[in-house]
C-alpha cells in the first residue's frame, strides 16, 4: 500500500509526460512522409503513380488531363513518389491538421498542362 502511495505522489508532483494535442504539437521528425502533393505543370500524365499505388487512391485521366488523389485512402507509403519518372510528386513534411467533421469523398483534382502543337510548315 505504501509503495503505491509513494508512486502516486511522485507522479502527481512530477512534470507530465504527455502533450495536450492539438494545442501542443511536437516538431516533425527528419524524413517524415506527410501530405502527398504534385507539381502538376511538370506531370506528363503517364499514370505510373496510379499503377504502383498499393491503396489505389490515385486516378490519372490522360484524356481530361486530370490527376486525383483521395487523401482518406492514401497510406502515405511514398511508392508513387519513388516511381514518378519526372519527379513531380513529393511528400510534405507535415501532416493534415485534424478536423472535427470528415468531408466525404473529398478529392484533389488538378488540370494538367496543355500540349503545344508544333507549327506545320
Amino acid at each position: 500500500m505504501f509503495d503505491m502511495t509513494a508512486t502516486v505522489l511522485r507522479n502527481f508532483l512530477s512534470k507530465t509526460h504527455t502533450r495536450l494535442y492539438p494545442f501542443q504539437v511536437r516538431e516533425t521528425f527528419e524524413n517524415v512522409r506527410g501530405n502527398l502533393d504534385i507539381r502538376i505543370e511538370e506531370c506528363i500524365m503517364c499514370g505510373m503513380c496510379q499503377k504502383k499505388c498499393p491503396s489505389q487512391c490515385i486516378t490519372v485521366n490522360k484524356e481530361a488531363k486530370t490527376w486525383e488523389v483521395d487523401p482518406y485512402s492514401c497510406v502515405y507509403c511514398g511508392i508513387c513518389v519513388d516511381h514518378c519518372p519526372t519527379d513531380c510528386l513529393f511528400m510534405h513534411s507535415e501532416h493534415r491538421k485534424p478536423a472535427r467533421v470528415k468531408e466525404n469523398n473529398q478529392q484533389i483534382q488538378l488540370k494538367g498542362p496543355e500540349k503545344k502543337k508544333k507549327a506545320q510548315e
